[in-house]
């Protein structure tokens, strides 16, 4: 240990906080990191600090307060909820600048936070993490960050040990996983369906509640329904994986697209739109155009007339994704902090 780093009583303080603006991605890497960077990096002492929510003064004052009591060589902030005064060396995590690529699907006041709040911190940072090579050229694009303080680290999937048996339903099904924002790209999905053969039964699951269903009433098929899961079970949400003909994924753009993981993981095809794709993923799924209802129709009537060819690529997805777990996630994130440290 350097004589520089004894003086400090920690290494990095983490911020440990789960908020109520995080997805359910950012809190998922939050608290995956919490669980194993200690795990993956014994020789490196951590605080895990914070607490409060965004936007508040817990968030500006008492976690800045925080970090400065531990007095720590780095900081890591792993959402771009950060307080605009960081009082050590630190790196932060971006997974994604989807609300700048399309703002008519979010708030109006998204924008300026990025520009005026994230943006001046992120351009601070010793580095920026984030999922995929996109966002790293939106880092530059929308934000000024400088890409050689980019840093890209894939997320990574841990399915339960146990297999979980395949869900079996009356009807086969084409499954999606995930919120309905208006980035998610829904309706080319259901009109994608809504288009298939009459006489083709299989049904179209979407998980959560039913917020976007009114949208979709004029597109019914005669042997399929439209239904929404609700909340799921990790297990139960493995075994709908394994039992659907295709995982669907038709989003205009993500950070990283955790589902389309997990699916692989799962041993499912994958079908997607080829701007939702990050690049260790895209090689192993079936890509469309986001907007092109024809050609994801053809995609999910495949599905049906080529089961042999679908079952081999879900399986070679499977086969080449195993490594992405969320202990190399970990790795790769200490082996950031050990850039920065004396």
């Amino acid at each position: 240990m350097s004589r520089a780093r004894a003086l400090h009583g920690v290494d990095v303080a983490f911020d440990r906080r789960l908020t109520s603006h995080m997805s359910a991605g950012m809190a998922l890497y939050a608290r995956k990191l919490i669980e194993l960077l200690p795990i993956v990096a014994p020789e490196l002492r951590f605080a895990f600090v914070g607490a409060g929510d965004n936007f508040d003064l817990a968030e500006q004052v008492g976690l800045p307060l925080a970090i400065a009591r531990c007095r720590p060589q780095l900081v890591h902030v792993p959402s771009p909820f950060v307080p605009f005064v960081v009082p050590a060396p630190f790196v932060l995590t971006i997974h994604d600048l989807i609300d700048l690529h399309y703002p008519e699907f979010g708030k109006q006041k998204v924008g300026p936070y990025y520009q005026y709040g994230v943006g001046p911190v992120a351009r601070r940072a010793r580095a920026v993490i984030t999922d995929d090579s996109m966002t790293a050229d939106d880092l530059e694009r929308f934000l000024g960050v400088d890409p050689a303080r980019i840093r890209v680290v894939p997320l990574g999937v841990d399915l339960p040990a146990a297999a979980a048996p395949r869900r079996t339903r009356s009807a086969p099904y084409f499954l999606y996983v995930g919120n309905h924002r208006g980035h998610k790209n829904l309706a080319t999905l259901v009109r994608a369906w809504a288009a298939l053969p009459d006489t083709l039964e299989v049904d179209l699951l979407l998980t959560g509640s039913d917020d976007v269903g009114a949208a979709f009433a004029g597109l019914a098929r005669t042997h399929g329904k439209l239904i929404f899961t609700g909340e799921l079970a990790a297990a139960e949400l493995v075994g709908l994986y394994r039992g659907a003909r295709a995982y669907v994924h038709p989003a205009l753009r993500e950070g990283f697209g955790l589902p389309m993981l997990e699916a692989m993981r799962a041993g499912v095809p994958v079908i997607a739109a080829r701007t939702a794709l990050p690049s260790v993923l895209a090689p192993y799924a079936l890509p469309f155009d986001a907007h092109d209802v024809a050609g994801l129709r053809n995609l999910l009537l495949r599905a049906f007339d080529e089961p042999a060819y679908f079952a081999a690529f879900a399986c070679a997805a499977q086969a080449a994704t195993q490594d992405l777990s969320w202990e190399r996630t970990a790795r790769a994130t200490a082996a950031v902090y050990r850039e920065f440290l004396p």
